[in-house]
């Protein structure tokens, strides 16, 4: 498919920008969620860098996710005229501020205590039930076997 080259150069940014693009499978569409162009050129040229090698793609729940590879930043910094030190923003390692002792960071406010509420009683009650509780299970009612009947004396006459 024929994509004029100030598209193909707008999708193509978008993509080493981020280091990931999303595609919705709309053919239809005039238009790319995040590129301003029309959502087939972006599919296409997505699936032309595909079959290069250049990205790799996955496709759940109508969406098409496609991630660039090494060997594709290496074409794209050849094509856009990029210099070696710009990498996509998915390739950048996060500098957090590590705690000096290891471990976790402190919480604002401090240790928080309000969890007394969880803890069992001291009080000599027990709770459940009574000491002199002694259920009776005799049968026949509702679901099981039904229950047999008693004979009553007959009456003598």
């Amino acid at each position: 498919m024929y994509i004029p080259t100030p598209n193909r150069k707008l999708i193509y940014r978008a993509l080493f920008k981020d280091g990931v693009l999303v595609a919705k499978k709309d053919f239809d569409a005039p238009r790319h969620s995040e590129v301003n162009v029309p959502n087939l050129q972006v599919i296409k040229a997505m699936q032309s860098l595909d079959s290069r090698g250049y990205v790799t793609t996955q496709f759940s729940w109508q969406y098409f996710y496609y991630q660039i590879t090494d060997e594709g930043i290496a074409y794209l910094r050849e094509y856009l005229n990029l210099p070696q030190d710009v990498v996509p923003s998915a390739y950048k390692k996060v500098v957090r501020d590590v705690p000096r002792f290891g471990g976790r960071p402190e919480r604002e406010g401090g240790f928080r205590r309000d969890n007394e509420g969880y803890r069992r009683r001291d009080d000599s009650r027990k709770e459940g039930a009574s000491e002199g509780f002694r259920p009776e299970f005799r049968g026949g009612f509702g679901r099981g076997r039904p229950q047999q009947q008693q004979q009553q004396p007959s009456q003598q006459q």
